[in-house]
């Protein structure tokens, strides 16, 4: 503004100038200097120290007087001072320049307590941030000292401990791995013992006709014929014996593999079950009679249809009275083969009739215990009939003993074995 009224001037000299800034008033700067073209003083503001008529060379004057226009702020010790320098143009040719000095402290005040204020929130900030990360540390390490005591404890063998972790972080993702794997492990186990139990049940029977046969041979008198079917049938045994303990040791190699079927009589299976316990029929006090009729062949894996005839019977006269019976009947028809085993032994009671086929459930635990049982006994039994595309049933009343129910497809004797089916 004050050098656009310098350009209508004829010429600019100190009275001009003087003349000029007396219209126009008070600026309200610090200083106002008002050169011409060779940067000779021609008004200065100041009341002391007055520089009129000296040459002066400041940098912002100098470039004005080259044709620019000049602005530079500084901020030091509080103050904040602006300077400015604006040519005056006179028929397009510099004939000098306005400069202006500001020494502003209420805009150095306002910056040195903005200044201050940063100051004041940087530091707060950081201690928080300090404070936060301390936290979220100390949160951290109570998270994974969480951790690695369930790892501990797992180690130990509890299997069955879970971590219980809320939130969305890492940890929690962390600990929710954690918890499957131990699933895992705890599946693994029982799988494992699963396994242990049905090795020891399934090597159990064997062993048991072949104690049953010896102890028929050196308690009772026998001619030279009867003695060498016994000692066939303990070889047979352990023939079976060995067949199991190869298949339990190749089970984990091969899990899909299934063994090969076979063409089995169930008539001359109930007869060579029939020799097998009848000792331990006598012993117990217990009828044992069979009956079979009809053609009964089947299709079966190797060993299960002895598997589930020898373990119904063998439970049929354990859980049998003194005196009691046990009948197994075999009977061939158009499309099925039937085995029934009725008992008059002790019963099953009502509401535990649709949980016998369950691993490790004993209806009596004390009797269960005295006899030798572990409760898999039925489980396996109705695994072996349901690989064997067979059904399995039972009806029972307590006190009054049970009938259990088994029917397989039947297989003429004329009909082709095709594994694929």
């Amino acid at each position: 503004m004050v050098s656009s009224s310098f350009s209508g001037a004829e010429s600019l000299t100190a009275e001009t100038a003087n003349q000029i800034i007396s219209v126009l008033g008070d600026m309200n700067v610090t200083r106002t200097i008002v050169t011409d073209q060779h940067a000779k003083i021609l008004y200065d503001s100041l009341q002391n120290q007055n520089a009129q008529g000296k040459y002066v060379l400041f940098d912002e004057i100098v470039q004005a007087l080259s044709g620019k226009d000049v602005f530079r702020c500084t901020y030091e010790n509080g103050i904040l001072q602006s300077f400015s320098a604006v040519p005056v143009m006179t028929r397009d040719t510099v004939a000098g320049c306005v400069y202006m000095m500001e020494y502003d402290s209420e805009q150095g005040i306002i910056i040195q307590n903005l200044e201050r204020n940063i100051l004041r929130g940087s530091v707060i900030l950081l201690a928080a941030i300090l404070i936060f990360a301390g936290i979220f540390t100390w949160t951290g390490s109570q998270r994974m000292r969480k951790v690695l005591r369930n790892m501990r404890m797992v180690r130990e063998g509890e299997y069955d401990h879970k971590i219980e972790m809320r939130g969305y972080d890492e940890y929690t993702k962390l600990a929710t791995e954690f918890n499957k794997l131990t699933d895992r492990l705890q599946q693994s186990e029982q799988v494992q013992r699963q396994f242990i139990s049905d090795a020891s049940h399934e090597l159990k029977t064997p062993l048991a006709s072949i104690k049953l046969l010896s102890d028929s041979i050196l308690q009772n008198a026998m001619d030279a014929d009867t003695m060498r079917e016994f000692v066939a049938d303990i070889g047979s045994e352990s023939d079976r014996l060995t067949r199991m303990a190869q298949k339990l040791l190749t089970l984990n190699r091969s899990e899909d593999t299934m063994p090969e079927h076979i063409i089995v009589d169930l008539g001359k299976l109930v007869s060579r079950v029939y020799r097998m316990l009848v000792a331990l029929s006598d012993r117990s006090g217990v009828e044992l009679t069979a009956n079979v009729s009809g053609e009964c062949t089947m299709l079966s894996f190797e060993d299960d249809a002895y598997q589930i005839v020898f373990n119904l019977v063998e439970n049929a006269i354990k859980y049998n009275h003194p005196g009691g019976s046990v009948h197994v009947a075999v009977q061939g028809g158009d499309d099925d083969v039937r085995l029934e085993v009725r008992d008059t032994g002790v019963g099953i009671p009502k509401d535990a009739l649709d949980h016998i086929f369950e691993r490790f459930y004993r209806v009596d635990k004390a009797r269960s215990r005295q006899a030798g049982g572990s409760g898999l006994g039925l489980s396996i039994v109705r695994e072996l009939v349901e690989r064997n595309f067979g059904t399995i049933s039972v009806e029972s009343k307590e006190g009054e003993g049970s009938c259990f129910t088994v029917v397989f497809p039947f297989l003429g004797v004329g009909e082709e074995i095709d594994d694929a089916d």
